[in-house]
């Protein structure tokens, strides 16, 4: 009985190398890192656009705009499961790369993490202007609702109180 390490390739073809493989999977890393890049930027410009949304009230705007980016978001997802591996041994998976590649590597990553500071504060910004624009209309809510209360009671003052009514329907 022969093992699977025991087993000779078909004819004609060959297996690649450890090292062959390694670059291969380490090409996918470097590949989907470069798409990540890719995403965060468009995710940093959608954050722009969704600021200027915001800052006007175009909701409906706004809502496209959040569409957008949860389908860049999952993309980014999509990246992420074939780099993470690489991101858990970082170090490691850098020391396996050729110089040219391990300072692409190095600058990819930093990028991604840049863009995605960017992002973020961007998205707490709105945060804040979004609680702000909620918090003033409380206010005239309220204000509303005072007045409300301020005109009946100075109606009531001035013309006195309303007879009451009879239900004449009985």
């Amino acid at each position: 009985m022969t093992t699977t390490t025991d087993r000779q390739p078909l004819a004609g073809f060959k297996l690649p190398s450890k090292a062959a493989a390694s670059a291969t999977g380490a090409t996918a890393v470097l590949d989907a890192l470069a798409k990540q890049v890719g995403c965060y930027q468009r995710l940093a410009k959608l954050a722009e656009l969704q600021h200027q949304r915001v800052q006007h009230g175009q909701v409906e705007g706004l809502i496209e705009v959040l569409n957008l980016r949860g389908e860049v978001l999952g993309e980014v997802g999509a990246l992420e499961a074939i780099v993470r591996a690489a991101k858990q041994r970082w170090s490691a998976f850098l020391s396996e790369l050729p110089a040219d590649r391990r300072t692409s590597a190095e600058a990819m990553l930093a990028e991604t993490r840049r863009l995605l500071e960017q992002i973020t504060s961007a998205d707490k910004d709105d945060v804040l202007v979004l609680q702000q624009r909620k918090l003033n209309i409380g206010r005239q809510i309220t204000q509303a609702g005072t007045a409300r209360t301020i005109n009946r009671n100075y109606a009531a003052s001035a013309y006195g109180k309303p007879p009451a009514r009879v239900d004449v329907s009985r």
